[in-house]
């Protein structure tokens, strides 16, 4: 097992080590900009749900992202647990990436009406998604130390977002062409995706090393034997929450605010469309717009972070969000205070609301690296995914709350996620936390 991590840098990290693995999120930034977030979740609800179901069309997006996220929850401790112990991060890893990768290429089949095809092609390539993303944060402790992991943390959000813009680029041509009709082409977008993912992982799996170790007596297990360790381990979870009980307090926090986080990825795309007008190349720019805010945010608040800490940050950033939503809410009495059209004052908002999106969920990355101990890191990480998973079901209420009341009074509940958030957030000590761990960490070297 490998020594805690120490305030010094790991000596044989290199720099294209991190740059590969910030590719990951380049990569897999693609699947959440364009297939959830911008185009295909409203090409989903507009024109794959037939026009006699159409009053369903937030419940069924909202089904397929809670039956991934479901199987998520239940996939990400176990695997978490059976990487800690083979020692084969890399390799789950490339799974989870190739069947999300098929997953996407397969929405290229789904014609208007097969919604339940659609669906199951979605819980395929979402729930390897998420899984991979687990798997991905769990490489941050071999190649950051106590000191840098904001910064590298924010920078490999960063690059995500330039992987979700250039990917946005790239769907804008393939919407903006005369290549068949808008079903064609979004079709077509799909499979480029899967595409752009599978080759923009690349560099992670040639560069980025596999420096996790077996766990003792488990160097030459089967993968039957390391099953009946991970779940002996899972079955001890009490005692695992007692080695880590600020950092389950946060866990709490973190999967209320990000239900609210969840809402806006997931419905983004939907209520611009549906609420305000936004479709087509339009939305492609938009996102593409929000891409740079979000890449922005990520890396500034990265160095801020390291600064301020990361309790002060993500609170910072929670109320950054509450403020865009409270923008959004009273966009009418905005528009007549200041003389904008619907649009460009709804993008100027999201453009600062998005600002606040890969800060708070890279310091929610960073602060389990901060607080995991390598050994640990694979399952902890795989725990901060299992939260994060909770935090989507949770969110996914918002779909039938919003096909009840409509999506403008629904945001009243998503606002209410970032407000308890700070709440519990705010009674973490993770300062007192983080401080306790590079402690430990400089007496175990």
């Amino acid at each position: 097992m490998t020594a805690y991590a120490t305030a010094a840098p790991p000596t044989d990290v290199r720099k294209r080590e991190i740059v590969g693995w910030a590719m990951y999120d380049f990569a897999n930034s693609s699947y959440t900009t364009v297939v959830v977030t911008f185009v295909y979740s409203a090409f989903f609800v507009s024109t794959i749900v037939p026009p006699e179901l159409a009053h369903l069309n937030n419940t069924f997006w909202a089904i397929s992202i809670a039956i991934s996220t479901g199987l998520a929850i239940i996939l990400a401790p176990l695997v978490g647990v059976l990487c800690d112990y083979s020692g084969h991060k890399k390799r789950y890893l490339a799974w989870c990436t190739w069947l999300s990768v098929i997953g996407t290429g397969g929405l290229f089949f789904v014609e208007p009406g097969n919604v339940w095809l659609g669906i199951a092609f979605l819980v395929a390539s979402n729930t390897a998604w998420m899984l991979s993303e687990s798997f991905i944060a769990s490489f941050l402790t071999d190649l950051a130390n106590k000191d840098t992991m904001g910064r590298i943390s924010g920078i490999g959000w960063g690059i995500g977002y330039v992987g979700g813009l250039a990917s946005l680029i790239l769907t804008l041509v393939v919407l903006d062409s005369n290549y068949g009709d808008v079903v064609d082409r979004n079709q077509l977008a799909m499979l480029l995706i899967a595409g752009f993912y599978g080759l923009g992982a690349l560099p992670t799996f040639i560069f980025v090393k596999e420096r996790a170790q077996p766990h003792p007596g488990f160097e030459n297990a089967s993968f039957v034997q390391l099953s009946k360790a991970a779940v002996s381990r899972l079955i001890a979870m009490k005692n695992i929450i007692a080695d880590y009980p600020v950092l389950f307090r946060f866990f709490i926090a973190f999967m209320v605010y990000s239900a609210g986080i969840s809402v806006v990825i997931k419905f983004f795309g939907i209520y611009a469309q549906e609420e305000i007008g936004i479709a087509g190349s339009q939305m492609v720019t938009i996102g593409a717009t929000l891409q740079v805010a979000a890449m922005i945010g990520a890396v500034a608040f990265g160095f801020v972070e390291d600064k301020l800490g990361s309790k002060n940050t993500l609170i910072l950033t929670l109320g950054w969000w509450l403020m865009g939503l409270i923008g959004i809410y009273f966009l009418l009495p905005l528009q007549a205070l200041t003389g904008m059209e619907t649009v460009p004052l709804f993008v100027v908002i999201a453009f600062i609301a998005g600002s606040a999106m890969g800060a708070t969920l890279s310091a929610s990355r960073a602060v389990v690296g901060l607080l995991a101990k390598p050994g640990d890191s694979a399952l902890l990480f795989g725990l901060w995914g299992t939260f994060g998973r909770f935090a989507i079901i949770i969110g996914m209420t918002f779909g039938p709350i919003a096909d009840a009341v409509g999506r403008h009074q629904a945001l009243l509940v998503i606002m209410a996620y970032f407000v308890l958030g700070a709440i519990l957030l705010s009674r973490v000590p993770l300062k007192e936390a983080i401080h306790d761990e590079r402690t430990a960490a400089r007496n175990n070297v």
